[in-house]
């Protein structure tokens, strides 16, 4: 890619939902793509190289080059406690860096590093101050770039899209919501962040990605279930909000531009034809 200079392929670890979008965009663009996935599929998108490779054990790393023009690092523990984001986004990421060294770095981190609760806005500028495990972890993890020429933290809000849908099914289900601002992006949308800041000839050390439109709990599951048709529920009892805003304006000011900028224009399709 443009912003790269450097021959050797793109390494994707985790090439799930974000990294496989990530893989098959830059394949298409003709970018030598290596995707790494504890269990590869039966088949990966044309222009894609799928190897069998566990970031937690290490296992499969030695057929990693020695050298490539970038490592990605979008991986998911397959559990939800400390112990497991450690092993994965520590010593995993630590542990891929030592395998196969490249000139960029690409961390997909989260907004779970803020500990921002009261609605407050936060930005790249904000100081984070995690309070549960995961961001933590993750804020443990970003510091193993900090300093290090090429590397980039991207910090993603709550991913939404095909296939992750819950809000719909708690908004069909008569869930009035809470007080609470939520922030999203599309998976797509993430997927574009990341081959975009890959195309910048030197992008920042830290982003948030996220969409323009912060919302509260209440407004969204409100609107998906007039969209969908469905009659109003009762209100919450009115209470101080909860939750953050992300601010997406660095981001931005690179050149990225959301194709789902708010909830609204993401989750109309996810709601069927005709709606």
């Amino acid at each position: 890619m443009d912003g790269i200079g450097v021959s050797g392929p793109v390494v994707v670890a985790g090439a799930g939902d974000v990294g496989g979008r990530l893989a098959a965009r830059l394949a298409q663009a003709g970018t030598e793509v290596l995707a790494l996935r504890r269990r590869p599929p039966a088949s990966s998108p044309d222009g894609v190289r799928t190897l069998a490779v566990d970031l937690v054990t290490g296992q499969g790393l030695q057929a990693l080059p020695r050298q490539a023009a970038a490592l990605v690092f979008c991986a998911a523990p397959d559990e939800r406690n400390e112990t497991a984001y450690h092993a994965l986004y520590v010593d995993g990421l630590a542990r891929l860096m030592a395998a196969c060294d490249a000139p960029r770095v690409l961390f997909v981190s989260s907004t779970a590093v803020y500990g921002e609760h009261r609605g407050e806005w936060v930005d790249e500028d904000t100081p984070a101050f995690p309070v549960a495990f995961n961001g933590r972890v993750l804020r443990q993890a970003e510091r193993l770039l900090e300093g290090r020429a090429g590397a980039t933290s991207l910090r993603l809000s709550g991913l939404y899209g095909p296939g992750r849908t819950s809000l719909i099914r708690r908004a069909l289900t008569g869930d009035p919501g809470s007080r609470r601002w939520g922030n999203r992006i599309h998976v797509g949308d993430a997927a574009g962040a990341l081959a975009h800041l890959l195309a910048l000839a030197s992008p920042g050390p830290l982003y948030l990605g996220s969409d323009d439109e912060p919302a509260l709990d209440t407004e969204v599951l409100a609107w998906l279930r007039e969209t969908a048709g469905q009659l109003p529920v009762a209100a919450p009892a009115e209470g101080p909000t909860q939750g953050r805003r992300v601010r997406n304006a660095a981001l931005r000011a690179t050149g990225w531009t959301p194709e789902f900028p708010n909830y609204r224009a993401g989750y109309r399709p996810l709601l069927g034809p005709g709606v």
